[in-house]
């Protein structure tokens, strides 16, 4: 199966009603939608583009492709050939190559950060995070280092995963799903359905939650997440941020933190695709885990995410974006502080699922869209 099967909701069933708060709404007055936004096609002809992270002093970005190939898009010359250098990845379902990221050091180091399927030596597919160096010319990744390789294997290309984002020490989050195994986002000796922490060479630091417990992984940040697709530091608070598929239902934003359970398959507003219960549901919250900021009763299917810091538009200050493979928009989330108080849709008339979102170095919203025929598009409010 191509895609996640919250991918092909009925039309009916997404025509439901689209949110709903965790928290009370907000005593304030809700600011009103702006009206739509205006984009600019950059590039297309994309193989089902997963991830985009903006080089420096106007570069361009580099983009992956789900099928294994790495680009360079310039805003002079547009798509590149694919670089040299990409570790080869297993393609199928959801399985392939991820996200891309830069080192919170790129400007010493040029180091950048993948997240792929690996194939094992028998062919099996294992989720991975490595390196390798850009060259001075863009064209090459150079000395590619695999630093982190989740075990067991993979048991379908379904719920992986497979974000990062960097902490204030230098240190990666990483998000592995639960591949489809559920409980096993409870079990602390499992790495399913987690945020693990790393170093930036792949070890354990020392300030992990569960470093000292024998009967964890020293690498689990937070257990109970089904599939983490999207992750970011809130560039006010320092905080890490995440959006999660739920299941039929149940799609959340969280705050993880350290050690701490976000309740998955035992919490869940979701049900199972067949319209039946999840079976080890307790229901929608459970004693001593977290509960989602912000969760949709059905499921946009959300992707990658971003926080607005910008000073380009100030309308859209104080916004998290967050792109919908199924609802095919991108969501534009007003926030005070860990509160959501507004919800805007965007694009929802180009009818294009959204794999991406990211804020250039110019201050625009740039997303790309996950087609066999992927594009990049450019956004700004419309004036």
């Amino acid at each position: 199966m191509p895609f996640s099967l919250r991918d092909t909701l009925l039309p009916a069933f997404t025509a439901m009603m689209l949110t709903t708060h965790v928290c009370a709404a907000p005593k304030s007055p809700v600011p009103p939608p702006l009206a739509g936004a205006q984009v600019t096609e950059l590039a297309r002809g994309l193989d089902h583009p997963w991830s985009l992270a903006f080089l420096p002093d106007n570069q361009g970005a580099l983009i992956t492709e789900r099928s294994g190939q790495l680009r360079l898009w310039k805003p002079d010359s547009g798509l590149s050939a694919p670089l040299n250098g990409v570790p080869a990845v297993w393609v199928a379902g959801q399985a392939g190559l991820w996200d891309v990221r830069l080192s919170p050091d790129f400007d010493s180091n040029r180091r950048v950060y993948l997240t792929f399927a690996q194939p094992g030596e028998k062919g099996e597919p294992h989720a991975a995070l490595g390196y390798g160096t850009l060259s001075a010319d863009n064209k090459t990744l150079a000395d590619f280092k695999v630093i982190f390789v989740q075990q067991p294997a993979l048991q379908s290309g379904i719920n992986l995963g497979g974000r990062i984002a960097f902490d204030d020490k230098g240190n990666i989050f990483l998000s592995t799903g639960d591949n489809n195994q559920r409980i096993n986002a409870q079990h602390l000796n499992q790495l399913q359905g987690k945020i693990l922490r790393l170093t930036a060479e792949g070890g354990v630091p020392q300030d992990n939650p569960f470093v000292h417990d024998k009967r964890a992984k020293p690498e689990i940040w937070t257990y109970g997440n089904r599939n983490p697709q999207g992750l970011a530091v809130n560039p006010w608070s320092g905080a890490l941020w995440e959006t999660e598929h739920g299941p039929r239902g149940g799609d959340e934003v969280n705050l993880p933190k350290a050690g701490k359970n976000y309740g998955w398959p035992l919490a869940t507003f979701g049900i199972n695709y067949s319209g039946q219960p999840i079976p080890e549901a307790k229901g929608t919250t459970l004693a001593g885990a977290e509960d989602p900021i912000y969760y949709w009763k059905v499921s946009p299917a959300l992707s990658g995410m971003a926080f607005y810091n910008a000073q380009k538009f100030p309308q859209w200050k104080n916004s998290l974006f967050v792109g919908a493979l199924a609802s095919e928009s991108l969501i534009r989330l007003t926030l005070d502080g860990e509160k959501v108080t507004h919800e805007e849709r965007l694009l929802s008339d180009r009818k294009e699922r959204i794999r991406e979102v990211q804020v250039g170095t110019d201050g625009f919203v740039y997303v790309l869209t996950d087609d066999r025929d992927g594009k990049l598009l450019k956004v700004a409010p419309q004036t």
